[in-house]
């Protein structure tokens, strides 16, 4: 637990909160922003740290909508299994918020794991959330159903990773999303959530075919999905732009790099970013989240593994300082991409997202040359000087 002050006053903060709102003060009690203001007075007769931040930029915390906290992968054999999450690895990651979730290995690998490292990781300070669900279908839960799971567990807003185009999906049929879309769409209606399904897009030749056709007689919306790894493959980015231009969410990853072995064909994260907005795609729908801890897997033409790496969280920072310096978007722009638009597609704005009175204490500081410099989350300071000094239970 921290033994931070309950109260601490940033001072000479330049906000942006997403938008720029210049320089203010801000006032944090206890989880919460307590206050934005010039010249806000500080508690009297109570402690209350100050900190003069001298114009730094200080924007909401990253939220990261595809992290595999229990790790992932496995395809190469049972020593590819990727590792957990770390804690300090998140936070030095300018990442706040994360929301867990399976991917290929539904066997080994479980729902109820999920759940509990999710705890674990909001205990030790970070905002956790999760999907239910596993690549395949039928898939696994916790209750043995979508929709129960949605309703009954308040950590689990949706279901995913679901693979579509996929040779280590299940092969399902549109039918069968679309049927797991009415489930999960209904959890949602009922508990309050997004009820949201976090779609994995493979190098499949049929992209994105069946969502397309699952959403054409408008039933089911748009909204109901998030395909992500929109940017691994130029054709599944052209159609990813379509989608969201026709009202969808796009997901792209920034741990998938055109460098990287096996991606020669990927769109690099901060330029994918930069053509759908070039293309008219609404701000709004556009979101970014790391795959972190998730296997990176190369395979043959064949379709046989021959290498396997791990996602990176750290790619959220670098491609979002990329979207500013090298493509040009707005700080502010940027800022939602990674936080806001983010928030508001999982149903959590505005206590995540923004920067605002009552929104959690979510936020990073970043210096004039895009280093990260400070991290705080719910309140708590987690890194300072770019060093994490708030670490996990088992981390030295």
């Amino acid at each position: 637990m921290s033994n931070q002050p309950f109260f601490t006053m940033l001072r000479n903060a330049h906000l942006y909160a997403s938008e720029d709102q210049g320089i203010q003060d801000l006032l944090i009690a206890g989880e919460k922003i307590a206050g934005i203001g010039k010249g806000i007075e500080a508690p009297k007769g109570i402690e209350c740290r100050e900190i003069d931040l001298k114009g730094a930029r200080v924007l909401p915390g990253f939220i990261d909508g595809h992290v595999h906290m229990i790790g992932g992968g496995g395809e190469g054999g049972y020593h590819t299994r990727t590792p957990e999450l770390l804690l300090s690895k998140v936070t030095t990651s300018g990442v706040t918020t994360v929301c867990g979730l399976l991917g290929t290995d539904g066997t080994t690998r479980h729902v109820e794991s999920l759940l509990a490292k999710a705890r674990g990781l909001e205990y030790e300070g970070l905002s956790t959330y999760i999907y239910t669900g596993a690549y395949e279908l039928p898939t696994p839960t916790i209750t043995g159903s979508v929709r129960k799971d949605i309703v009954m567990i308040d950590k689990i807003i949706g279901a995913g990773e679901i693979a579509m185009s996929d040779h280590r999906s299940g092969q399902p049929t549109a039918q069968d999303y679309r049927r797991l879309a009415a489930e999960t769409r209904v959890g949602g209606m009922i508990s309050g959530k997004a009820g949201i399904i976090n779609m994995h897009m493979g190098d499949g030749r049929n992209g994105m075919k069946y969502l397309f056709e699952i959403t054409e007689d408008g039933e089911i919306p748009k909204t109901q999905f998030l395909p992500t790894h929109v940017n691994r493959n130029k054709h599944l980015f052209a159609e990813s732009i379509e989608w969201a231009k026709q009202g969808g969410y796009m997901d792209i990853t920034s741990g998938i790099d055109p460098s990287h072995p096996g991606s020669e064909n990927a769109v690099k994260p901060s330029k994918a970013a930069k053509a759908a907005l070039d293309a008219g795609v609404p701000l709004s729908h556009i979101t970014m989240s790391s795959d972190g801890n998730g296997s990176m897997p190369v395979f043959d033409e064949a379709g046989n593994p021959i290498g396997v790496g791990v996602g990176d969280q750290h790619s959220m920072f670098t491609e979002f300082r990329d979207m500013v310096e090298e493509e040009g978007i707005a700080i502010d722009q940027a800022v939602q991409i990674l936080s806001t638009n983010v928030a508001k597609a999982l149903h959590i704005y505005p206590k995540k997202g923004i920067l605002a009175p009552q929104s959690d204490a979510d936020f990073i500081v970043i210096t004039d040359d895009f280093k990260l410099q400070h991290v705080w989350a719910r309140g708590q300071q987690m890194v300072e000087a770019g060093k994490a000094i708030v670490k996990g239970t088992f981390e030295s």
